[in-house]
């Protein structure tokens, strides 16, 4: 089992320099990876929850980590893919690819903020076949010579494409659980990242992927099984019977182990943890916590 921690560049924290010390933090602690958001306006419950203070750029973030650090992979959890322009952010992501020694991994999804959306002037009904194309594009981008791809949208040939990333292809783990997603892992993704699926649902669920993966002839057995997991960073969270969804407490480490076992006899490979507060003190105590307490169950 791997371990992944998320950055709070989606928590209104004033001081970025505060947020970035968060991915030395986490390599020196032993976590493997370091993920961060994707939002680009505050709007819906991101409004209600930061007004006007800070939400800073995913890809800007991982960059200067890719300076500061040199183990974790860095990741996105996740990219909203149709608010990108996916041959710039395919050269971006190459790019920190290359910076970062190979260490990158997109997580992607299709969004699900209507009034971003609407800001935007991006079609909400097309999310799910834009957010296939990016990934198509970006695919043949990272991985062909002179790249070549036809659409109603994109239409480019006989074109160098560089810098390629380090990677032979950088890894792209769908976020979401609905079939369009699951649809999405099995046909394209080199990985599934799904956020709020029980252990039994997620279990269920990868077998479903791995049997579309097969049968579409692509060799599951090295896609990655990853989950995004909230953390109640202030304690334990409310109980509801009638939500499958699970949220860690925080305040309690060896329940924390037990459901991230219980992910992990799930077919969980690599588990990110979100830590829901923009508390810089409670979030660095809360880490330092995991790291003595939870990791070295499964290390």
């Amino acid at each position: 089992m791997k371990f992944g921690v998320t950055i709070p560049n989606n928590w209104g924290v004033e001081d970025p320099k505060q947020v970035l010390e968060f991915g030395p933090l986490a390599e020196n602690l032993g976590f493997d990876s370091v993920w961060v958001m994707d939002h680009l306006f505050n709007t819906g419950y991101i409004r209600e929850r930061l007004a006007d203070k800070p939400y800073y750029h995913p890809m800007s973030t991982l960059s200067f980590l890719a300076a500061t650090t040199s183990k974790v992979t860095l990741g996105t959890s996740v990219l909203v893919l149709p608010y990108h322009n996916p041959v710039e952010l395919a050269k971006y992501a190459a790019t920190l690819d290359q910076i970062s020694g190979g260490r990158l991994a997109l997580g992607v999804g299709v969004g699900a903020m209507t009034e971003e959306f609407n800001a935007l002037g991006i079609s909400m009904r097309e999310r799910g076949s834009l957010t296939n194309e990016c990934i198509d594009i970006m695919k043949e981008l990272w991985s062909n010579h002179l790249p070549t791809y036809q659409s109603k949208r994109w239409d480019f040939s006989d074109l160098y494409f560089s810098p390629k990333p380090v990677q032979s292809s950088i890894p792209i783990w769908v976020g979401g659980a609905s079939a369009g997603a699951i649809n999405r892992t099995a046909l394209r993704g080199d990985g599934w990242h799904p956020t709020g699926v029980s252990p039994e649902g997620y279990a269920l669920t990868k077998q479903e992927i791995i049997e579309a993966a097969t049968a579409a002839g692509r060799d599951a057995s090295q896609m990655t099984w990853s989950t995004r997991v909230e953390v109640e960073v202030h304690g334990k969270p409310s109980s509801d019977r009638n939500s499958s969804r699970t949220t860690l407490p925080g305040n309690d480490p060896a329940m924390m182990v037990a459901n991230i076992e219980a992910y992990q006899d799930a077919g969980v490979d690599h588990i990110v943890l979100a830590l829901n507060s923009g508390d810089v003190s409670a979030l660095k105590r809360l880490m330092e916590t995991i790291s003595a307490e939870v990791l070295p169950e499964f290390k």
